[in-house]
């Protein structure tokens, strides 16, 4: 299995400005510079720029009210590169603002049980 890494960072604005901002393909030049450093334009049901490692084509999923967003890269190639068949499944917990930081662990702990289970299951069926 490949190492998966998930880097957080907080923002000072409300969800739906940055699910705008960071949901709007034409905006990855101006904050992606990883993955667009050139206009990106409209191809088909895809995005097409230039990365640093060359062309790409780029899917967004598609826009919904929860905020999620993901996207799958094309290489020039025509490579998908996918994380071999596993799959990273994550859920995402926020601290409430009544929540202690020990309410917080209790509910990681829960979390992590839950998302274990989901694992065995869904592994134990193969």
């Amino acid at each position: 299995m490949l190492s998966t890494l998930h880097i957080t960072i907080f923002i000072n604005r409300t969800q739906a400005d940055v699910y705008t901002f960071a949901s709007d393909p034409e905006n990855l030049p101006l904050w992606a510079e990883g993955l667009a450093r050139s206009e990106v334009t409209k191809q088909s049901d895809s995005w097409v720029t230039k990365a640093p490692f060359g062309k790409v084509k780029i899917r967004f999923s598609s826009a919904n009210g929860f905020g999620y967003l993901d996207h799958d890269v094309q290489l020039e190639s025509d490579v998908v590169v996918p994380n071999c068949e596993d799959i990273d499944f994550t859920f995402t917990l926020f601290q409430q603002p009544c929540m202690s930081q020990q309410q917080l662990e209790k509910d990681t702990q829960v979390v992590a049980n839950d998302l274990h289970t989901v694992k065995t299951l869904l592994e134990s069926e193969s």
